[in-house]
Order: C-alpha cells, then sequence, then structure tokens
C-alpha cells in the first residue's frame, strides 16, 4: 500500500484533534517530559495553544504535569491497544506465523508500514527460550529493518521515490545505509528477489529475512520477517531455510486478506 493519505474534504476536518495527536506524538525518547514552549516547538502551535492541549490532556488522564513540565501517562497505551486488538490482520497472521515457531523454534514478526516507520503489530514467540525481535506496538526507522525493504518494494517507482525523497536517513549501526540512492537500489533488488535479507543494521550480530503480505487483490498490507544471529547458518542457508517457510505463510494467508 503506496504512502498515500486518503483525502478528506476539508469541512469534515476537525483541527483541534488533529492537533491534539500531533501534540502526543511530540513526546518521544529525547522529550519525556516538556514544558508548553517546548512542546509548541515541537508542534508548530503557539504556548498558549500548546498549554491548554496539555492541559487538556491531563484532564482527560492522557497525560500529567508538575505545574511546570508536562508528561503521557499509561492511558495513552488504549490508542495503540484499540488498534492492536482491532486489526483482524494481525489475528489472521497468528497461527500462521506460531507453525513457523513451532517448525523453527523462532520468533516471527508481521509488521506494517507507517509513514516512515515500520510499526510491529503482531508477534509469534517460542516459550522454550528468549527469543529475538520487536514486540508488538514498537516503531524503528524504516530503513533500519528488513520488513521495510520488503513493503517498498511493492511499490510503484514514483511513489517510492517521492517517500525516498522526505525520508530521513539517520546514522545508527554499523551497516546502516545512510544515502536514499544505496537504499533505494536495496528496495529494486527486493522487489527482483521476492524477499530481501539484512546483516547488522541495528546489531552487528543479528540478521533478518522478511517477505511482503499482500491480500488477494495484490496490494501489500505488511510484512512477515523473523531476525535471527549470524551464526550458525550462513546467508544462504538462512534464506534456503526460512524463505519457503515465510513464502507459504504469505501465500496461504493471501486469499484470506
Amino acid at each position: 500500500m503506496e504512502d498515500t493519505p486518503r483525502p478528506i474534504a476539508r469541512h469534515d476536518l476537525i483541527d483541534g484533534l488533529g492537533k491534539g495527536l500531533r501534540l502526543i506524538e511530540a513526546f518521544d525518547d529525547a522529550n519525556v517530559r516538556m514544558t508548553a514552549t517546548e512542546a509548541a516547538q515541537r508542534t508548530g502551535l503557539s504556548r498558549t495553544a500548546a498549554r491548554r492541549y496539555l492541559l487538556s490532556l491531563c484532564h482527560f488522564g492522557y497525560a500529567d504535569s508538575d505545574g511546570k513540565r508536562f508528561w503521557l501517562t499509561p492511558r495513552v497505551l488504549r490508542l495503540g491497544h484499540s488498534f492492536l486488538e482491532g486489526s483482524r490482520t494481525a489475528r489472521l497472521v497468528q497461527p500462521f506465523m506460531q507453525r513457523i515457531t513451532q517448525t523453527t523454534g523462532d520468533a516471527v514478526n508481521m509488521s506494517v508500514l507507517d509513514g516512515h516507520e515500520v510499526v510491529y503489530i503482531a508477534r509469534s514467540s517460542p516459550q522454550s527460550r528468549v527469543s529475538i525481535g520487536w514486540t508488538p506496538g514498537a516503531r524503528v526507522p524504516c530503513h533500519l529493518v528488513t520488513p521495510g525493504v520488503t513493503i517498498l518494494a511493492s511499490w510503484t517507482d514514483a511513489a517510492l521515490d517521492t517517500w525516498l525523497a522526505r525520508h530521513a536517513f539517520d546514522a545508527q549501526g554499523a551497516a546502516t545505509v545512510l544515502d536514499a540512492v544505496a537504499f533505494r537500489e536495496h528496495v529494486l533488488a527486493a522487489r527482483a528477489l521476492g524477499y530481501w535479507v539484512t546483516e547488522g543494521r541495528l546489531d552487528p550480530g543479528l540478521r533478518g529475512i522478511a517477505v511482503a503480505l499482500k491480500d488477494r487483490r495484490g496490494e501489500c498490507v505488511g510484512a512477515i520477517s523473523t531476525t535471527l544471529t549470524l551464526a550458525p547458518l550462513s546467508r544462504e542457508q538462512t534464506v534456503s531455510r526460512y524463505l519457503p517457510l515465510l513464502q507459504d505463510c504469505a501465500q496461504s494467508l493471501r486469499p484470506l486478506l
């Protein structure tokens, strides 16, 4: 699915709702607690407007304050949890991912693209040992993880180029792709292969493999992936062992989506 928002008539929009959500999204690891002035700078709102939105969030239980700084409360998690609980695709994919986990003993994830981040929405984990990978709800810059490449590989060249022009390739990891030209080559290679493998993007000792998950119309709705240690399998052995399982999962799900 291409990164194109659905057009909505201007008279049907509630600007205040959008501004409030933008303010919630302004909080992150580097900005856990903010003053109204800091929130205004991050969102482009006036200080007065930012303060009113923050106070409203406090009133409805989504934020708290010490009188100067504001921070989000756990109630905010309800917003994302509602999506995870209501995702039909996540529910459908779960038993198919569990079959792979039972066969390999490794965790399997389903993820989707949200703007310029990959969001993990379903996971199957082995019960016998600690597994590698992301928990549902985790968000990662698209260029850092294997599913991002496979999802973008399903896009048209025009949509891909528009996305690349807006994406920030921040450094993170020794093997991180830091420019649009190199990343575009990876996406086109993944399109030709029908899958993708990355190594050492976020951790030098890990390898990821992913395939696109498509619906009955052929539109990409996400990716199925697994993350493994580099040893004991080689890259070729990883592809030989895991690719057929991931492809079978995607093909089995396609008529159901």
